[in-house]
């Protein structure tokens, strides 16, 4: 889908849960459940979730945790119409930018082995390979390589 409006990026609040799970469900074999969402945004201290809105339509969204000095993407996904617009790069810079305001030193995540074009992405915003979490994923119990940068 071609994009015909500007992409905005803003915290994601309680309201925004629903078009949320709509992306997560979109997205993934395993979506997060809306009580995960939920807690995530009324009870953890150290996440905030941005979102990716075209209009009033939310297209995509990044968790990230700031614990002390480091941070980790929790997260992210764009629905599947929308991919390939460089919203979860935008997402991800906006991201880093967040996490840097809030002292983090470094940023990390998780990847599956097999999703080539997010460990591209990663990459090209300076995430390095730093090792991998054996049978980290639940649902087929693939590898996963987390992935860091230095803010």
């Amino acid at each position: 889908m071609t994009i015909t409006k500007s992409i905005s990026i803003r915290p994601m609040t309680f309201e925004d849960i629903d078009q949320v799970m709509h992306v997560e469900l979109s997205s993934f074999e395993n979506p997060w459940t809306r009580e995960a969402f939920e807690n995530e945004v009324k009870n953890n201290r150290f996440a905030t979730y941005l979102i990716a809105e075209e209009g009033d339509k939310i297209i995509g969204y990044c968790g990230v945790w700031v614990i002390i000095d480091e941070a980790h993407i929790t997260n992210i996904a764009i629905l599947p119409d929308y991919r390939g617009n460089k919203i979860g790069e935008k997402l991800l810079k906006k991201a880093k930018l967040f996490a840097a305001m809030k002292r983090a030193k470094s940023i990390s995540l998780e990847v599956r082995v097999s999703n080539h074009i997010a460990q591209n992405l990663y990459r090209k915003l300076g995430f390095r390979e730093g090792g991998i979490r054996k049978r980290y994923y639940t649902d087929n119990h693939e590898d996963a390589i987390v992935m860091w940068v230095t803010l």
